[in-house]
């Protein structure tokens, strides 16, 4: 009888660590998220040009441009294989992670007569989905103000030459504003975004 409680027990113990153990080796948000700060900046607020700003992010754009990524369908020579090693899980959890922290903009520099043509471009083009001046992140919209002016403009390039599938609507606005204003209307679109504090 004593020995039968005595491995009943250890049965417990047993079981009780190797749950521990479970969740212990399940990555909390943060700890996700930390790995991110090589390239995205401290807390998702970028401090290269290259790499976008992720903090404030929604939590419906932060998941699925990580899936685009994921499924190779956004050029990228490191974030799909980034990508490709997290969990949908885990690609939640940092959305939520990023979703509640601040959107940083950063001092750039930017042409000022460019940035006010520019924002009467976006008024025309772009506020519908990009409401505040591009500074709304709601659903699949991406912060565009204050976003680091060499990132938008590789994103753009990525959609304008095909690499990258434009939603239905964001193709129909770009095509417009590209025929009524060519590469000079992309560009002043882009001065108007780094403008933004």
């Amino acid at each position: 009888m004593l020995q039968k409680k005595i491995i009943e027990s250890c049965l417990l113990l047993v079981l009780s660590m190797a749950s521990g153990a479970a969740i212990a080796a399940t990555p909390g948000a943060s700890m996700l998220a930390n790995t991110c700060a090589g390239c995205h900046g401290t807390n998702g607020v970028s401090s290269g040009p290259a790499a976008p700003t992720i903090a404030g992010f929604s939590n419906d754009y932060f998941i699925g441009v990580m899936q685009q990524f994921k499924n190779a369908e956004i050029p990228s020579t490191i974030m799909t294989r980034i990508a490709k090693g997290y969990t949908d899980e885990e690609i939640k959890l940092m959305a939520k992670h990023f979703s509640e922290m601040e959107f940083k903009r950063k001092p750039q520099q930017f042409d000022a007569k460019k940035a006010a043509f520019g924002k009467r471009l976006h008024n025309k083009y772009c506020e519908k989905c990009h409401e505040n001046g591009g500074r709304k992140s709601e659903d699949d919209a991406g912060i565009l103000a204050g976003q680091w002016a060499p990132y938008l403009n590789n994103a753009m390039n990525d959609y304008t030459s095909g690499d990258r599938e434009m939603h239905k609507k964001m193709k129909k606005k770009v095509d417009a504003l590209q025929k009524d204003h060519g590469d000079a209307g992309l560009d002043a679109l882009i001065n108007f975004y780094a403008s933004q504090k």
